[in-house]
């Protein structure tokens, strides 16, 4: 498998505090790939690197897209967008007083093909266009079985649903690579059983490459193929579940003891 996404020693520090440190990582087409670490090791941090809410101090991003490598480091984050990177977040950030559908609609937006007068006038460009936008937010939604609640506010779907319309509303992008930070957040054991079976069907039905941030640990280990562990803001392994199920400084880090003297 080809690469999709290189991260070559990416640093970022506020004020005197270094977050992340040197980050290397290199995620292949298709694969699903776990970042995890205690809290406050850097997490989060990276995504906002990826997605250009950040700009590092050092280091470099490259996304692979048809064959055209792109240098993410520096761009706009509506820019990372349009070139195939979509994201949810750790706390929700729907669109909270806008319907469902709309949630889905603004993202689904930036592959609208009419100009400023069809969209003004309301030409035959614009409704075409318009319609055909319509029916693929409903069909999006229609997978997650939303559809039905497609003109309720954002703000009153139970926290279960606003989590799966985040998704919904990052898959509309219609992105190559999905950063998942912390899907299972807040969610009780049967969500979080139905959102590990819903990762795994998005990632095949999708064609997808997808990064997750996660701190359910049973929800990593299951759909994970490779994952990269963050402690202090670098990277203190990286490998299979099983390797990092067992490697002695993981289990430090995440236990805080001398695992040599316990």
């Amino acid at each position: 498998m080809t690469a999709i996404l290189k991260v070559n020693r990416l640093t970022k520090s506020f004020g005197g505090l270094t977050a992340v440190s040197n980050v290397s990582m290199e995620i292949k087409k298709g694969e699903l790939v776990g970042l995890i670490g205690p809290n406050g090791a850097g997490k989060t941090t990276v995504f906002n690197l990826l997605t250009g809410i950040y700009a590092p101090d050092s280091g470099s991003i490259s996304l692979i897209n048809d064959d055209n490598e792109i240098t993410l480091q520096g761009m706009k984050p509506y820019k990372i967008c349009k070139s195939g990177v979509a994201r949810t977040f750790q706390n929700i950030r729907l669109f909270r007083e806008l319907t469902v559908l709309d949630n889905v609609r603004i993202a689904m937006h930036k592959n609208v093909n009419y100009g400023l007068f069809p969209g003004m006038f309301h030409l035959k460009s614009y409704s075409l266009e318009e319609k055909k936008l319509f029916d693929q937010c409903v069909e999006l939604l229609k997978i997650f079985e939303l559809d039905h609640k497609m003109n309720e506010l954002a703000k009153n779907l139970p926290y279960g649903e606003q989590r799966h319309l985040e998704i919904i509303r990052a898959l509309a992008t219609d992105p190559v690579l999905l950063l998942l930070d912390e899907p299972a957040a807040g969610m009780n054991p049967a969500e979080t059983a139905q959102l590990t079976e819903t990762i795994g069907w998005i990632r095949k039905n999708f064609n997808l490459t997808i990064l997750l941030i996660e701190h359910d640990m049973s929800l990593v280990m299951k759909i994970c193929e490779r994952i990269y562990v963050l402690d202090y803001g670098m990277v203190i392994a990286s490998g299979t579940p099983s390797e990092i199920n067992a490697n002695k400084r993981v289990i430090e880090a995440y236990l805080g003891e001398d695992v040599e003297d316990a």
